[in-house]
């Protein structure tokens, strides 16, 4: 089937084929200005980092900073996220984005986090630091840590 060509698509069509004809380039987009890149930590490090607005936007209101680890199949891990200013949520993500494991309350009874997790896969896992709630930032303690077998 033919479709006639009206007045506002020989309009549309005119005008993008003017800015092709130009070599008018559209720039790549960025999220927040810059590319999205996980801080690198390593096993058995701790870093003392803040959760801020600039960080990554949770669709809920909230920001996420994420850290990027390699882990090895049967390593058995500890990540342990402590906040004074904010309920903590920590989660470990596989490569493609899967979610491990999560943990929103420590077993202490407190608002800090505390994951356990048995690896199965060798590879990079991202480890996610947030908020539990919309607006919470400020500092944070995180640790990795690779409990060793009894």
């Amino acid at each position: 089937m033919i479709y006639p060509v009206t007045p506002k698509l020989r309009l549309v069509l005119t005008l993008v084929g003017s800015l092709v004809t130009l070599g008018v380039d559209f720039p790549a987009a960025h999220a927040q200005g810059r590319l999205y890149t996980p801080i690198p930590i390593t096993v058995n490090q701790a870093v003392t980092d803040t959760l801020s607005e600039q960080d990554i936007p949770t669709g809920q209101g909230g920001f996420a900073r994420d850290y990027a680890v390699s882990l090895q199949s049967g390593d058995q891990v500890a990540i342990d996220l402590t906040s004074q200013n904010f309920d903590t949520i920590v989660t470990l993500l596989s490569a493609d984005g899967a979610t491990v494991a999560e943990n929103d309350d420590g077993p202490d009874g407190s608002t800090n986090s505390l994951l356990f997790s048995r690896i199965t896969k060798s590879g990079n896992y991202v480890i996610r630091v947030r908020a539990f709630g919309e607006t919470a930032v400020g500092p944070f303690v995180l640790k990795v840590t690779r409990l060793k077998p009894v």
